[in-house]
């Protein structure tokens, strides 16, 4: 697949994901149905529904490419898979479920163990942010750049979870502690991974991090926050293995900072 054909199939997704956006905003409206998962986080019919829709248009324009979504029953990757789709299709369902206007849709491609191209559409701000490999990232067409604050004492920065083991929240509380001890403001809990990289992308925040997320919750973030000329790591800096759970999202400016303090 080369660059010029994903970049047809990029755009023939956004009306899609607008299509998606608005039919879950109308299912808000009308009251969601909500169960608890396995891994005891909750699934809305919004979250099934937006995921029947993306899955459909995907595979009608990418036949031969499989697709790993966190709505399937069969969202792990095969190690064998040189190209895939990731979707969330609901990245921040508390946050929808409970009305709160922060969360997004998420898609991203890989490409031989590299994310190509991703797609976060907030369908309440009528956001789409957009970034294909070595074309630069965008909201609604107009370019984005990470922002050019170099000292934690100017950042804003923001954090997720942790809500898994007693273990892990202890370590997240931590980390919590240490970062705030640098900032000027409080840490920013958001709700949603996808849109809060998307931030950073964007220059609205300097930096985020959170433990325990999946591989859909940043996929698509991998790609825009790159090619908005950020970082992206795990928490020992290293931006090489990307599927590791814990990830540090920066300018690129402070990651040095922040991986230390979480380190320390």
């Amino acid at each position: 697949m080369n660059s010029n054909q994903i970049k047809e199939i990029t755009l023939s997704l956004l009306d899609t994901f607008k299509e998606a956006g608005n039919i879950a905003l109308e299912l808000r409206k009308k009251g969601l149905k909500k169960e608890i998962k396995s891994d005891n986080t909750p699934v809305t019919n919004g979250d099934i529904e937006v995921n029947n829709i993306l899955t459909k248009k995907i595979s009608s324009l990418t036949p031969q490419i499989p697709i790993i979504s966190e709505e399937t029953s069969s969202n792990k990757k095969d190690k064998n898979l040189e190209n895939f789709w990731l979707i969330d299709p609901i990245d921040g369902t508390l946050n929808f479920l409970h009305g709160i206007p922060h969360f997004a849709i998420s898609v991203a491609l890989e490409k031989k163990n590299e994310i190509i191209c991703g797609v976060i559409y907030d369908p309440i701000k009528n956001e789409m942010f957009l970034a294909e490999k070595e074309k630069g990232a965008y909201v609604n067409n107009q370019r984005i750049k990470v922002s050019s604050r170099k000292k934690l004492k100017d950042c804003l920065i923001f954090t997720g979870g942790p809500t898994f083991t007693s273990n892990e929240r202890e370590l997240g509380l931590d980390e919590y502690r240490k970062i705030s001890k640098f900032l000027p403001s409080p840490l920013r809990k958001m709700g949603s991974a996808a849109l809060d990289i998307a931030y950073v992308a964007a220059g609205r925040a300097d930096g985020f991090f959170q433990r325990n997320l999946n591989y859909w919750d940043i996929a698509a973030g991998i790609i825009i926050v790159k090619e908005a000329g950020g970082f992206i790591t795990d928490y020992s800096g290293n931006s090489d293995s990307l599927n590791k759970r814990n990830i540090l999202v920066t300018n690129s400016f402070i990651n040095k900072d922040l991986v230390d303090l979480i380190n320390s």
